[in-house]
């Protein structure tokens, strides 16, 4: 065990979800500042400085991670049908949350602070990719404007966004399948995008922030819920296959429960595409 997480017990998420947030401040924090301090100045490490902080990331945080979906699985072996499984399982989906709010908010203010627009240069190019896909390299250039919206019409919209989720929901399945806890990258990611977004939304202000993270929250937050709750049918699926077999009985409850989360996921994305499309614009365009 590092000496970070030994004053940063993992079994603490135990206690309180909430105090997840300050964990992911914590480590987004270090993320950024770490990667600011040592790279900044690299000419060429420097260029793939937005992978870094990422990576950085995920290493600090991937003890938690793993923690808190080894607990999970124990527990899912002894419930069955829907709101059994999201009652045992509801505490790591807040801490989730949690943690995810708390990364947001400290890539946030570092980027802003720091004023180093290479320390999220790949976010900033994803989320140009999303909003602007046919001028990608002007909406880069232009990336200190309020906005950046394609010309798509909503219905257009929102079927590129369901199918952006759903691929999203793919990929982190796979990877939490393959590694229990190798999800982390794609919730890591999605937090940093989001604060590239904030940045830009905010005119790279930090008095700014407070409104770009409700801006991006309202359909932010229900998206990221239905990663973690797909995270978590992985890893559970995986510890579970590992565990006690495909041939065991409590095997096949974890399939059940991996099955009803999946399905609440997908309802989670397809409610929080209409949020972004229909209900979010209202608010802030």
């Amino acid at each position: 065990m590092s000496m970070l997480e030994a004053i940063i017990n993992p079994r603490s998420a135990e206690k309180g979800p909430w105090k997840m947030f300050f964990v992911g401040l914590i480590y987004a924090s270090l993320s950024l500042i770490l990667v600011h301090w040592f790279f900044g100045s690299d000419p060429v490490l420097s260029n793939a400085s937005g992978m870094t902080v990422v990576a950085f990331c995920i290493m600090f945080s991937l003890p938690y991670m793993y923690f808190m979906i080894k607990q999970e699985e124990a527990e899912d072996e002894q419930v069955e049908g829907l709101l059994s499984v999201w009652r045992v399982h509801k505490d790591a989906v807040y801490s989730f949350m949690w943690l995810f709010l708390g990364f947001i908010i400290a890539f946030s203010f570092w980027y802003i602070y720091l004023d180093n627009p290479n320390l999220l240069n790949f976010q900033i190019e994803t989320y140009c990719q999303i909003n602007s896909p046919g001028g990608v390299e002007d909406c880069v250039r232009n990336s200190l404007a309020p906005s950046v919206t394609g010309a798509a019409s909503k219905e257009g919209r929102l079927l590129s966004i369901i199918e952006n989720n759903v691929y999203v929901m793919i990929f982190t399945l796979i990877f939490s399948l393959i590694f229990g806890a190798g999800a982390l990258f794609v919730l890591v990611w999605n937090a940093s995008v989001i604060a590239a977004a904030i940045g830009i939304f905010s005119r790279y202000k930090l008095s700014g922030i407070p409104m770009g993270v409700t801006r991006y929250m309202i359909h932010g937050f229900p998206e990221i819920v239905a990663y973690f709750i797909t995270a978590l049918a992985g890893g559970i699926f995986g510890v579970g296959a590992l565990r006690n077999g495909i041939r065991n009985k409590k095997f096949l409850r974890v399939v059940e429960n991996t099955v009803i989360l999946l399905f609440i996921a997908i309802i989670i994305l397809l409610v929080a595409a209409i949020v972004e499309v229909y209900f979010t614009p209202l608010l802030f365009n």
